[in-house]
C-alpha cells in the first residue's frame, strides 16, 4: 500500500511540474453578425371577422406569424400600386 501512495503522490507531483505537451482546447463563442432590422411601429385596423380566419388559417398551414403576412401583403399592394402610376 506505501508502494502504491508512493507513485500516486509522484504523480501528482510530476503533473504538477510538467507542462501539458498538448494544446489545450479554447472555446470561443460564435459572434453572429449584426442584423440592421428596420425600426418597427404598430400598426392597427378593423379587418372582417372571417378575413382573420383566413389569414390565422393560413398562418398556421404555412407556419408563417400574422405579422410576416401582414407586412407581405402590404409590400406586394405597394409595389402593384406604384407600377400602375
Amino acid at each position: 500500500m506505501d508502494k502504491y501512495k508512493d507513485k500516486l503522490g509522484g504523480l501528482a507531483n510530476k503533473l504538477k511540474q510538467e507542462r501539458p505537451k498538448i494544446p489545450i482546447q479554447e472555446v470561443q463563442p460564435v459572434k453572429a453578425k449584426a442584423v440592421v432590422k428596420a425600426v418597427e411601429v404598430q400598426f392597427n385596423n378593423w379587418i372582417p371577422k372571417t378575413l382573420l380566419k383566413r389569414v390565422k388559417a393560413f398562418g398556421v398551414e404555412y407556419d408563417i406569424s400574422l405579422k410576416d403576412i401582414n407586412i407581405e401583403a402590404l409590400e406586394l399592394y405597394l409595389s402593384r400600386k406604384v407600377g400602375q402610376l
